[in-house]
């Protein structure tokens, strides 16, 4: 089948079932008091957000994992059934399932951090451990260099380097959730570009993967806009990150990858700051991180910096895109 309808049934199947299953399922789970707590170390004006309901983000995992099983997996689908491709669903499902009980935890343990940060750590390196294992036969153990034709051998460190990249990203995605469509727009804006390499490469694997998760995320957006009506939750934002992490893979080119995730990555990087300095000085070096609730500490409104976010975050695929040629 012709990518352009792969792209085009994939995408809109998986945004019509986000859409239908946020809509049926947001008023239970405000019936079962399934909300979210809001820190008292965050920003004071998030308080009048607490009690929206939150793990919505089962419903899109939902809809982008039938949208690819349909399109991509089955034995009758019209996309080529690379193995890559359940490879990489199945490491976003897994990353899934420990945000998913993280979420869990804190819903009834009625504990707001949920997961230690080592318990999660530790299943984060497991899954990126195992992925890397099934991968390795389409691996390359050097690393492109952006802007330029040379690659970079690592040998066996290449696989050290891996596992920290994978949960550099996933945990600089699901810290990227903090306000009303960030994750999730800069999402959206990060695998179309994905799709336009698929395009270019001719994988409809890849087509279908990027498809679904575009058409995942509109149909999400369409709740979680400011003001939020549901939040995606750890669920979300690990599976998202699972599969922001398992494209770079795929696609053999990590670092290529890191500069379109230029916002994912930055905010990570703005809490290792802040605590960094802190520890060291006494002193802050943002007003908050991460650094997307500093612009809010300097007025800016959470409309304003999705906007911009979403903006950095197209011109940087863009650039990305180009040195891909």
């Amino acid at each position: 089948m012709n990518p352009l309808w792969l792209f085009l049934l994939a995408g809109v199947l998986s945004l019509l079932l986000s859409a239908i299953l946020e809509k049926k399922f947001i008023p239970f789970l405000m019936r079962i008091k399934m909300g979210q707590t809001i820190l008292e170390i965050g920003p004071r004006w998030h308080k009048s957000k607490e009690g929206t309901p939150t793990m919505g983000g089962i419903f899109f995992i939902v809809a982008i994992v039938i949208s690819t099983v349909i399109f991509g997996l089955l034995p009758l689908s019209p996309a080529g059934g690379d193995t890559r491709l359940w490879k990489t669903l199945l490491m976003m499902v897994l990353y899934g399932a420990v945000g998913f009980i993280d979420d869990f935890v804190k819903f009834v343990k009625k504990r707001n951090k949920g997961l230690t940060a080592l318990q999660k750590l530790v299943l984060q390196f497991l899954i990126a451990a195992g992925y890397l294992y099934w991968m390795r036969d389409s691996l390359e153990t050097s690393l492109a260099l952006p802007f330029t034709q040379t690659r970079v051998e690592l040998g066996a460190f290449y696989w050290l380097f891996a596992i920290l990249f994978i949960a550099l990203m996933t945990n600089a995605v699901n810290l990227t959730d903090g306000i009303d469509g960030l994750a999730a727009g800069n999402t959206l804006v990060f695998f179309a570009f994905f799709c336009a390499l698929a395009f270019r490469a001719g994988d409809r694997d890849q087509v279908v993967l990027c498809a679904s998760v575009c058409g995942g995320m509109i149909g999400f957006l369409l709740y979680n806009y400011y003001p939020a009506r549901v939040f995606m939750g750890d669920t979300g934002s690990l599976f998202l990150g699972g599969a922001v992490a398992g494209m770079a893979f795929w696609l053999n080119n990590p670092l290529f990858i890191a500069i379109g995730g230029f916002v994912y990555l930055w905010e990570a990087i703005s809490v290792v700051i802040q605590v960094l300095v802190f520890k060291l000085t006494k002193k802050r070096v943002f007003r908050m991180a991460p650094f997307h609730h500093h612009l809010e500490m300097c007025g800016w409104k959470e409309t304003q910096i999705v906007a911009f976010s979403v903006f950095l975050t197209a011109l940087l695929c863009a650039a990305a895109l180009w040195m891909f040629r």
